[in-house]
């Protein structure tokens, strides 16, 4: 195995092992080899993390695992990032708009699946939580995005989802603005009774749901 392939090898496992300070250094040590840093990301840090979700998927990790993971990667993001080619910095990723629906403060699981879509290559916009109806439709506007991601632990909240999808019909946005909802109380069924574009089970699925949805691949850069 060559320097470059150990140094990857290693990448990935200080994201897997959630170990973000040896990232660090290890990150060092393969720009210092002259190693291109967009292979670092890809096939080391996002490599991890792709093996931390699978984890996850087997349910062989948590979701506080897959937050320290989270963490490794970004550590390393923030040594290899600026060192990428110009033209990679500026490439453009799909876009999605990300939160929790008004009245509910419940955001782990939206956090998770932000994580999981940054390291598939979309560029996130991530509203927090209690975002009002209004501000969904607004942000997807402003950035051009061409997904909505919605989430709720509360059977009391699912009716601002429709809302939601209701008013990006009103504004004209659902021929180019796709909908994905997630959440305990929510299911595939009431996606299509308020005429969401799809349901997601969990954060790894998310992924797999945004790109069948949006048709790409999505570039594989975090």
């Amino acid at each position: 195995m060559n320097d470059k392939q150990a140094l990857l090898g290693q990448l990935s496992d200080c994201v897997c092992n959630m170990d973000d300070e040896r990232v660090v250094d290890v990150s060092r040590a393969y720009l210092d080899g002259g190693h291109p840093a967009l292979d670092g990301i890809l096939g080391g840090l996002v490599d991890g993390m792709n093996r931390a979700g699978a984890l996850y998927e087997e349910e062989e990790y948590f979701v506080s695992d897959l937050l320290l993971c989270s963490d490794a990667m970004y550590a390393g993001l923030a040594e290899l990032t600026p060192h990428l080619p110009e033209e990679e910095k500026n490439a453009r990723k799909p876009r999605a708009v990300i939160g929790v629906v008004a009245g509910d403060t419940h955001d782990i699981g939206k956090n998770l699946v932000k994580i999981m879509m940054e390291t598939a290559g979309f560029e996130m916009y991530d509203l927090g939580r209690d975002v009002p109806v209004e501000a969904f439709v607004a942000k997807a506007k402003e950035v051009g995005a061409s997904l909505v991601c919605l989430s709720t632990l509360m059977t009391t909240t699912m009716t601002n989802m429709g809302r939601i999808v209701a008013l990006l019909e009103q504004e004209n946005l659902r021929g180019t603005v796709k909908v994905i909802i997630g959440g305990a109380p929510v299911s595939s069924a009431f996606a299509q009774k308020i005429g969401a574009d799809a349901y997601a089970d969990n954060a790894v699925e998310a992924v797999a749901v945004a790109r069948r949805l949006l048709g790409t691949t999505a570039a594989r850069t975090a």
